[in-house]
């Protein structure tokens, strides 16, 4: 059955009007961060998302974890629709359109506990691990390549900046609840008209008004990347920029005695 939408009039519909909108916005606000630092960081993040995902993403299209409906679709490279690698493009832009507007630097140096770097690798390579093992298992397969796929990455952003990620969690959590609620939307919206379809085999049948838990959770812990990694690269271009202070260097002053009186 051919869908009443196919995939790029999608787009057209639900994805490039809000960030034309949130785009519009941040070049007319002043408070909006629409500078060079935050502009190269949602770059970064576009190629690595595109590099991280069209692997992933090709391999469970196979699977028959997802599909398309009749002509909702232009074109795959690979396994994949090209509409789809343009959502990987249209969801950053999304996401960090919205978080530009919220975006600040909290006062935190770059070196943070090493055990809090430490609890952010375990988190991450334990959420990889549980999904390793739900990799096992038909019914949680979907579930488990999400947190198989979304494990290193946490680990990386939360090992490196943990302590700042949570300094900033407030605004952390309003840039990334937003756009998530957003696409959960989008997505329910997707699936209803058929432009895509959820396998019931690879999913735990779990969901809210037919959208399945898997789906909220991709959407989750995408904006988390997004966010994360631009609010991180911000405030280590900020530190790495910040002008050398008396405070600073009465600091190191003052460790310098206190090692020489202890010798």
């Amino acid at each position: 059955m051919t869908p009443p939408l196919s995939y790029l009039e999608f787009h057209l519909v639900f994805t490039l009007p809000p960030i034309a909108l949130l785009g519009w916005l941040a070049v007319r606000r002043d408070r909006a961060w629409w500078n060079r630092e935050a502009l190269s960081g949602f770059a970064i993040l576009v190629a690595l998302a595109v590099v991280y995902t069209t692997p992933w993403t090709n391999a469970l299209i196979p699977e028959g974890v997802w599909w398309y409906g009749d002509g909702a679709v232009l074109a795959t490279v690979w396994h994949t629709p090209v509409e789809e690698y343009l959502f990987f493009v249209l969801q950053t832009m999304l996401t960090a359109f919205w978080l530009f507007h919220l975006l600040d630097v909290a006062e935190l140096p770059l070196r943070i506990p090493t055990s809090h770097r430490v609890v952010g690798v375990l988190a991450g390579a334990a959420i990889c691990l549980a999904g390793w093992l739900l990799l096992g298992t038909t019914s949680t397969f979907y579930l488990g390549a999400i947190l198989v796929w979304a494990g290193p990455v946490l680990a990386i952003q939360w090992g490196f900046g943990l302590t700042y990620l949570v300094r900033v969690r407030r605004r952390l959590f309003l840039a990334i609840a937003v756009p998530t609620l957003y696409l959960w939307l989008a997505d329910w919206v997707a699936i209803s008209l058929g432009i895509w379809m959820i396998s019931e085999t690879h999913t735990i049948g779990v969901g809210v008004a037919g959208l399945p838990l898997e789906e909220m959770l991709f959407f989750l812990v995408t904006n988390v990347f997004i966010v994360q990694g631009i609010v991180l690269y911000v405030w280590v271009l900020d530190r790495l920029d910040a002008p050398v202070t008396v405070q600073h260097v009465q600091r190191v002053v003052d460790r310098l005695l206190s090692r020489s009186t202890d010798g």
